[in-house]
């Protein structure tokens, strides 16, 4: 049966990567695509920012891929998630030969719970002088990230994992967090290494070859993962899978770029290799492999886009990452 893949493109630069993703996808492999509708421009049209058929078509797709969402955000990405079932968020950062890269030998997987933490929207205005936020941290949720990190880095023969918390003075929620990943790792027969999430941001920038998984709360591992993007060249460069027990959304870590929005110059390399990621998951390891090499290939030779210094489109990066796939 041919996989079923909805794309939504989303506001700003998202309709631009995604199509050269689909492009990509469309030269390695026979998918049957589903376009859906989500984020700013679709509010203001219907007064959805994610209408009821776009979530029920990423619930019941083979996969999702996902461009970016504007002020509606939170409105999109995270009913989204939900509508896979995604309990983890997966988000590679390496550098890139070719690439002027602050940290050339940074290589490393974020392992970022995908469920709860501060982005649970439990918000309240109580007066108009204070607003509270609450945290939800679960033993539940965390031994099942935990779990997947096992399995993660067991079949990559990756030795063990870095879990990166703030127990020290989150006692109960990250104390919580912490305590179950560890408990999980430890009846795997692995013994994760502890950094505190603010040592963790200064360890990172000096020596990130000492890191290799790291397995985080939802709001670490979103903020963490943005610095890492800093040490290999940009957002850009950085692609992410949002995993379910059976279904997955694939986005870019970057958001819409307003200001280049349109223009024909945004970077598609995070979103192509979100589709890489996305062949992956789906079962097709020789093609994900293909295209993280073409990809690879073309940030070292070029041609390459402005935030990497150089002066092609996102047409002409598409088609030569295109070409060499054959």
């Amino acid at each position: 049966m041919t996989p079923e893949i909805v794309v939504i493109e989303g506001d700003g630069i998202g309709s631009e990567v995604v199509p050269a993703a689909v492009e990509v996808l469309e030269a390695v492999g026979d998918f049957e695509f589903t376009e859906a509708a989500a984020g700013d421009a679709v509010k203001a049209e219907t007064g959805e920012a994610l209408p009821q058929e776009t979530y029920d078509a990423a619930a019941s797709a083979d996969a999702t891929l996902f461009g970016a969402a504007g002020e509606t955000a939170a409105d999109v990405i995270l009913p989204l998630r939900t509508a896979v079932g995604s309990f983890v968020n997966v988000r590679p950062a390496r550098s890139y030969p070719g690439v002027d890269a602050v940290q050339a030998e940074t290589d490393l997987v974020f392992l970022r719970e995908n469920t709860e933490g501060v982005y649970a929207s439990h918000e309240d205005r109580l007066s108009a002088d204070l607003s509270t936020l609450t945290r939800v941290i679960t033993t539940s949720a965390s031994e099942r990230l935990a779990e997947f990190a096992c399995e993660f880095v067991g079949d990559r023969g990756i030795d063990g994992f870095h879990v990166v918390h703030k127990a020290n003075v989150m006692r109960e929620t990250d104390g919580r967090f912490r305590d179950a990943v560890v408990g999980v790792a430890e009846a795997n027969g692995i013994e994760p290494k502890e950094v505190l999430m603010d040592a963790f941001a200064t360890r990172i920038c000096l020596d990130p070859a000492q890191f290799d998984v790291v397995v985080c709360p939802n709001l670490a591992g979103d903020v963490l993962s943005d610095l890492a993007a800093g040490l290999v060249g940009g957002l850009g460069l950085l692609p992410s899978a949002n995993i379910g027990p059976e279904n997955a959304l694939f986005e870019p870590v970057h958001g819409t770029a307003p200001d280049i929005a349109g223009k024909g110059v945004a970077n598609p390399s995070a979103t192509i290799l979100s589709a890489a990621m996305l062949l992956d998951h789906l079962g097709y390891d020789d093609e994900a492999a293909a295209v993280e090499g073409a990809v690879e290939s073309v940030l070292e030779s070029g041609p390459r886009t402005a935030d990497l210094g150089g002066d092609a489109g996102t047409e002409a990066v598409t088609r030569a990452v295109v070409d060499r796939l054959g």
